[in-house]
């Protein structure tokens, strides 16, 4: 039976979930996930328990946070002077924006803390700082 290799193309079927049993993502009721092995197309814990598999091999993977999304940066977070945010825009903690560099680039942040003054965004990925738990199978090897 042929094993998964780096640089395989693989298509896998997977549910990721959190400590507490959440489930922050599924290809559940979607076409699997496409990805090339080893390339970092997907975060390095994922990825380095997929050589070995053949179609049809199941496992559940414990991914930690250094090898997921990384360890929260108090440094990505920013205040913004309440001012300087347009009224429509919500601002409950949580929301997720859009905002863009000066550069041009978009960049997705999640509004972390709201005050009279300011509003702290936060640019971490939602999952840093996050163990990460991934029920994976993989459908097929390309």
């Amino acid at each position: 039976m042929t094993e998964v290799k780096s640089g395989d193309k693989v298509r896998i079927h997977y549910t990721g979930t959190l400590s507490d049993g959440e489930v922050f993502d599924s290809s559940e009721g979607r076409d699997p996930l496409e990805f090339t092995v080893g390339s970092g197309q997907i975060i390095p814990g994922l990825d380095a328990a997929i050589p070995g598999m053949a179609v049809g091999d199941k496992k559940t993977v414990e991914v930690p946070v250094d090898q997921a999304y990384g360890a929260i940066n108090p440094q990505a977070r920013q205040a913004v002077p309440r001012a300087d945010i347009p009224a429509d825009i919500p601002l409950e903690v949580g929301t997720q924006l859009q905002v863009q560099t000066p550069q041009g680039q978009v960049m997705p942040v999640t509004v972390f803390e709201v005050t009279e003054e300011q509003v702290v965004l936060d640019a971490n990925h939602p999952l840093a700082g996050r163990d990460l738990t991934f029920a994976i199978e993989l459908v097929e090897i390309a």
